[in-house]
């Protein structure tokens, strides 16, 4: 695997980046165009979803659920 690549994100209002390896900024691009999301509405879902789990990692577990089958993710509304 490559080195990680950071990106920034402004979320509820706080300005917070990300750093994950390539592949997984892959897959994470390949779900917001799929559900028709920019990267940052992408993350502000992520955001949402992952609970007390670390954004880094919930980003990293919802690619491997992806890439996996499971579009869970993708029918969970946001509160």
């Amino acid at each position: 695997m490559s080195g990680l690549i950071k990106r920034s994100v402004l979320l509820s209002g706080h300005a917070t980046s990300v750093a994950l390896e390539p592949e997984f900024w892959a897959i994470l691009d390949a779900i917001g165009a799929e559900l028709s999301l920019s990267r940052a509405g992408l993350m502000i879902r992520i955001d949402d979803w992952r609970g007390r789990r670390p954004l880094a990692s919930s980003c990293r577990v919802l690619a491997l659920q992806w890439a996996g089958g499971d579009r869970s993710f993708a029918e969970e509304k946001t509160p």
